[in-house]
């Protein structure tokens, strides 16, 4: 198992059976709390192999510590119609137990491996930084879409003028149309006719300001996603 050993480490095993006949097999340890054996038991037909993952569970490691576990993985030949292992198991002799043993080995990285590791990682990053660069736009679009947004926004402002300008006439006429109520009504006609004359251009300017910023906005949205 290599480390470091603050995750859990996978080492794996391969049973081949090279036989041609049916072998069941187990994996044993002597510490069954510090492993996860996946599967830890089962059967190989003959000629073919199976994959056990032994996992490591994560512990402090000292490395002045000699590690003192062990695998066994035992076989025995089964019948062909074999169904229930247990029971193989349970009536196997001594003499029909086949078993092989393990030492479990713990090892850090070198130093050397560790930068080999980092190179091998920052490698496809490089590629990929490289790709990436191809891609970027050229400084010419940049300034090209520099002066664009420039334009934009000097006639944004110039809209705001306008509107601040006919914002300013709006309520210069709204002024007047209140002065013209307030004048005697011995002119009635024309108090009247001015009030109506007022009140004509105090309607028809906020619709006015109306159509004039949706065509500033809609003027600015084209411009920006165009």
């Amino acid at each position: 198992f290599t480390g470091p050993f603050t995750d859990v480490v996978t080492t794996n095993l391969k049973l081949k059976n090279p036989s041609d006949r049916k072998v069941c097999f187990k994996v044993k340890t002597t510490a069954p709390r510090r492993y996860c054996v996946r599967p830890n038991s089962g059967m190989i037909e003959p000629g073919s192999y199976i994959i056990v993952s032994v996992m490591l569970q994560p512990f402090d490691y000292d490395p002045n510590e000699k590690s003192k576990h062990k695998f066994m993985v035992q076989t025995i030949f089964a019948s062909p119609h074999v169904t229930d292992m247990e029971a193989v198991w349970k009536d196997a002799k001594p003499d029909d137990l086949m078993d092989s043993k393990l030492r479990c080995i713990f090892e850090l990285p070198s130093e050397n491996d560790k930068v080999n590791d980092i190179e091998s990682s920052k490698a496809p990053l490089l590629n990929a930084s490289k790709q990436d660069g191809s891609s970027l736009p050229k400084p010419t679009s940049m300034s090209l879409d520099d002066t664009e947004m420039r334009k934009l926004m000097e006639e944004c402002k110039r809209l705001q003028s306008d509107v601040m300008k006919l914002s300013d006439e709006n309520r210069q006429l709204k002024d007047e149309g209140l002065r013209m109520r307030k004048t005697p009504r011995s002119d009635n006609m024309v108090t009247n006719t001015g009030g109506l004359m007022g009140r004509d251009s105090s309607s028809s300017l906020p619709s006015l300001l109306v159509v004039i910023a949706a065509i500033f906005i809609g003027f600015f949205l084209g411009k920006f996603i165009l």
